[in-house]
């Protein structure tokens, strides 16, 4: 049985005094939530000020985006061994805003995959499809090619270090979401090209959802077959709406 994970994508948003109202909103609810696993992915500099924050609770701490190089000459850049440094478990990989805002392609997130997994992070990594290339219908193919460019650098066992989360860009802070069935018929077809390469990693990899996921749709999402969880946006930001997204796991 796949254990359910919600995390919270926070992007930039917050300031020291609301991420401290927040995660104290987490911490007086999370011992209402049964089942899932719980974590937090808060701006790069907010890491440390979270960590303490979160001392002593079951709530996992992430981060946004990683660098693909360990160390080195790369101003602005945030290694995985700093995000290890800093007490972070976890860091999102080839988000859709790094992929189609900063023009991240398949080949740079599957390196930072990589880089995630050398400094022992579970990476999340994000795919998922626009919405004229659903219109289009080449969902499939597109999100194929997201997933082959890992697979390929890192090997399908890799998987087993890591979550996916398929968002639909288009339902991505939109108000949109896939409906249920649109989403497992994606996951499934996730987990099925990972089967084609290895049916242990498919059967123990979780597949998280995201876009538009909020405490009105969650448990509908999370009650299908291959959906295990969600990376969840904008709703993340409230604590007692995101704590009932985490209550539906």
């Amino acid at each position: 049985m796949r254990q359910t994970l919600v995390a919270g994508n926070w992007k930039m948003n917050g300031n020291r005094a609301s991420i401290e109202a927040l995660v104290t909103g987490l911490k007086a609810g999370i011992a209402e939530v049964e089942r899932a696993q719980v974590a937090v992915c808060p701006p790069f500099v907010y890491l440390s000020q979270v960590r303490d924050l979160l001392a002593g609770t079951p709530i996992g701490l992430g981060a946004q985006d990683v660098c693909d190089q360990d160390e080195g000459a790369y101003t602005g850049e945030v290694s995985g061994p700093m995000l290890s440094d800093v007490g972070c478990a976890s860091v999102i990989v080839g988000h859709s805003e790094r992929r189609h805002v900063y023009g991240e392609s398949d080949e740079l997130t599957a390196r930072k995959f990589a880089a995630a997994r050398r400094a022992r992070l579970t990476p999340i990594l994000c795919v998922g499809e626009l919405l004229e290339e659903r219109e289009s219908g080449r969902t499939e193919e597109v999100v194929a090619r997201q997933l082959d460019a890992v697979t390929d650098l890192e090997g399908v066992a890799a998987l087993d270090d890591a979550v996916i989360a398929y968002e639909p860009v288009w339902a991505i802070g939109t108000g949109k979401t896939a409906s249920p069935q649109q989403a497992q018929d994606m996951h499934a077809f996730i987990r099925g090209r990972i089967r084609a390469l290895d049916a242990g990693v498919a059967d123990r990899v979780r597949i998280l959802y995201g876009g538009s996921v909020k405490a009105s749709n969650a448990a509908e999402l999370f009650a299908m077959a291959d959906i295990e969880g969600g990376l969840i946006g904008g709703a993340s930001l409230q604590a007692d709406e995101f704590l009932n997204i985490c209550k539906a796991g």
